[in-house]
């Protein structure tokens, strides 16, 4: 190696370490934080550490609070930020070994699930349809794509990354809705997991419904389901919920990759023009 490339390198891997060390931090003061609880009408609302951990790392970017504080931008500026987009890819790998090896151990449970379970996988059509005409109305184009294939969280993550690459505007797109179920899901999810029960239906099935292939979501819903159901069915409860999310999680994979995906792009491809079209007769009239 020559010396400029050994210079780069240490400068590269000692930013590396810092990132490191950063998220070390922001983790351990979520975990000391801890669930949080508060009642709301008549519903809970429940904040988990990954909330905290994702609102303190948007605070210390340089957009943020590093526009302010010259130490922090010193600490964490755009060179780190790119390196913390690395580095996303890089967690995801092991979660998507995970959800592989969680096939084998309960593949009888996925094939005893049959039609329901492939039934419920098509709910990740349903996103797209609904949502991609609002987010190109909105002005997203190509963001639009990642943004909509579905409920985008670490699964999503990890297949539009891996097929455009985190930078890339669909790569955008899908890191803003993950970013936003995180700071609004979990609050979401806990706030309608307490009043599920006023709907009539069985606790359980209420529980099922509760593992949308997020765990943080699944979590907030459930435990706050767990809240308003008899003691003696808490644990029967948290149990459906997982279970369903777990098997959710290792079909959602493949529902992304073989249906939403290419059913984003082609709806895209449908609508994209009209809208493109429109802007260029805005921009017309603007000139005149």
């Amino acid at each position: 190696m020559t010396e400029k490339e050994i210079l780069t390198w240490s400068g590269r891997s000692s930013k590396f370490l810092k990132v490191l060390g950063v998220v070390l931090a922001i983790v351990v003061v979520s975990e000391l934080i801890g669930m949080v609880k508060f009642a709301v009408g008549p519903g809970t609302v429940v904040l988990l550490p990954m909330l905290y951990a994702v609102i303190i790392g948007m605070l210390i970017t340089p957009d943020v609070l590093g526009k302010k504080i010259s130490a922090l931008k010193k600490l964490i500026g755009n060179d780190e930020i790119e390196i913390a987009g690395v580095g996303v890819m890089i967690a995801l790998l092991p979660l998507g070994v995970r959800y592989g090896t969680l096939v084998g151990p309960n593949i009888v449970k996925v094939l005893e699930a049959g039609p329901a379970l492939i039934l419920q996988e098509l709910g990740n059509l349903f996103t797209p349809l609904l949502a991609l005409p609002i987010a190109l109305m909105l002005g997203l184009r190509r963001e639009a794509v990642g943004a909509t294939v579905s409920i985008c969280r670490e699964p999503t993550l990890g297949v539009i990354g891996e097929r455009y690459g985190m930078s890339s505007p669909e790569g955008n797109g899908v890191l803003g809705t993950y970013i936003v179920g995180t700071v609004f899901g979990t609050i979401f999810f806990g706030f309608l997991g307490s009043l599920a029960i006023l709907t009539g239906l069985h606790p359980y099935a209420l529980a099922m419904a509760c593992g949308v292939g997020s765990g943080s979501m699944m979590t907030a819903g459930a435990a706050a389901l767990a809240e308003t159901v008899p003691a003696a069915m808490k644990d029967t409860v948290l149990a459906y919920a997982a279970t369903s999310n777990m098997l959710t999680g290792i079909t959602g994979i493949y529902s992304v990759i073989f249906l939403a995906v290419p059913f984003t792009n082609w709806y895209y491809r449908r609508l994209a023009p009209r809208f493109e079209a429109k802007d260029l007769k805005i921009a017309e009239q603007e000139a005149e």
